[in-house]
């Protein structure tokens, strides 16, 4: 388990703001936090890196990174952290960026390999697309074999379909390496797709926490709509069947036929309306 309590004074030009955190999570377990600009979801990644100090304790597993006497650098925790920026070194190559943390070269190839970027290990950053340098970002991220993976909205910058195969590849080794990912994002789709549990923060504080499905559901809800959209999950309930759409920043749920849940599958772009309150979905193809 995961213990954090935290709590730090936050300081700008337009007010100040105490950030007090106290939160449990399941070791190897993936959760995103989310809450509006200046919640303090940086801030809080940041002190668990070892970046930033605060007040309060942190300890994983068995290991106190923090307590009111004591706290633990931020180059003896076993973290890996995952920005927006690439924070990349130039002067540089791919393989040179990842030995430069670990000096291990068979677990260097075997994270490239699992990326698709074996064939760029002699390149350097100035000739990669934005999205292989975040894979490079990743993979060294995951070159110190980390106990907690901290994600600060790493794809924002990126297309829908690089969004994508980065999020794929981050379940991948989030999974093969049995870490703890923390994923600061606004992407409710994002979300979705990684997280088992999301916490909400607002002016510091955790006010609402759940799976993807009842935070997200809860938060924005169904309405009266006609927009395209993108099938996330398609489940049986009881004798129906219920498909998770995505339009644009609103996460739906929309009651299907068996003929219809039959010709739909995750992922597919499709158009969603309503008829008499009663949400339509039809296949974009």
């Amino acid at each position: 388990m995961i213990t954090i309590d935290v709590a730090k004074r936050l300081e700008n030009r337009e007010n100040t703001m105490l950030l007090d955190v106290t939160l449990q999570i399941e070791e190897g377990s993936f959760v995103a936090v989310a809450g509006e600009s200046g919640s303090g979801k940086t801030t809080l990644l940041r002190m668990l890196a070892g970046l930033e100090r605060g007040e309060g304790s942190i300890k994983v597993g068995s290991e106190v990174w923090q307590s009111e006497r004591f706290f633990l650098p931020v180059q003896k925790r076993s973290v890996g952290f995952v920005f927006q920026s690439y924070a990349l070194f130039d002067n540089m190559t791919v393989e040179q960026n990842l030995l430069y943390v670990n000096k291990d070269k068979k677990l260097a190839k075997h994270l490239l390999e699992i990326t698709g970027l074996k064939s760029m290990e002699k390149r350097y950053p100035n000739s990669l697309s934005g999205g292989q340098k975040q894979r490079v970002a990743l993979c060294r991220a995951f070159m110190r074999r980390p106990k907690l993976l901290l994600l600060d909205e790493p794809l924002s910058a990126l297309d829908p379909q690089m969004r994508l195969k980065l999020q794929q590849d981050i379940m991948r080794l989030h999974r093969e390496f049995g870490t703890t990912s923390i994923m600061v994002s606004h992407d409710p789709s994002e979300i979705y797709r990684l997280a088992s549990r999301v916490f909400i923060l607002k002016e510091g504080r955790v006010v609402q926490e759940g799976t993807p499905k009842e935070v997200l559901l809860k938060m924005q809800g169904s309405q009266k709509f006609s927009f395209e959209g993108e099938v996330l999950d398609i489940f049986k309930a009881d004798v129906i069947y219920i498909a998770v759409v995505a339009i644009g920043q609103q996460i739906v749920e929309v009651v299907l036929g068996s003929l219809e849940a039959q010709r739909l599958h995750v992922g597919q772009k499709v158009a969603v309306s309503t008829k008499a309150f009663a949400p339509l979905i039809r296949p974009l193809d």
